[in-house]
């Protein structure tokens, strides 16, 4: 599995990478340009990623942006919903508009900060990432 983490927060991005390394391989974006770049570059080698982990708030690009940006390219490749990019979103924040945000725009589950190992295990396991 390719795993993407977006996260600005180097404690956060270390903790989930080292969690996320246990089931595949994981690169990691402080930003949202980052991410941007590190998933086009994936589709032009067509090593598209396995699961996106997505901040909301993020430096230069948001993850709100990121996520439109994404789900905006899929609907022009005529990506079947069933083989999109899963998304869960992150966030630290309390403002559930920016969640009900997220899932207007397409992502697939949410996880709050602090992350819960265990809830973020379960998520994947939802989505059919995990056995």
């Amino acid at each position: 599995m390719r795993i993407l983490i977006a996260e600005d927060d180097r404690m956060s991005r270390t903790f989930l990478s080292r969690f996320l390394s246990e089931y595949g391989d994981v690169d990691v974006a402080t930003d949202g340009m980052e991410a941007l770049d590190l998933l086009m570059d994936a589709a032009r080698k067509n090593m598209n990623y396995d699961l996106l982990c997505l901040d909301i708030m993020m430096p230069k690009v948001s993850g709100i942006q990121v996520l439109k940006v994404v789900r905006t390219m899929e609907k022009q490749h005529g990506v079947p919903q069933e083989d999109h990019l899963p998304v869960i979103m992150m966030t630290a924040l309390t403002d559930m508009d920016y969640v009900d945000q997220a899932f207007d725009l397409g992502c697939d589950a949410y996880a709050s900060k602090p992350l819960e190992l265990g809830k973020v295990e379960g998520l994947m396991r939802d989505l059919g990432l995990i056995a």
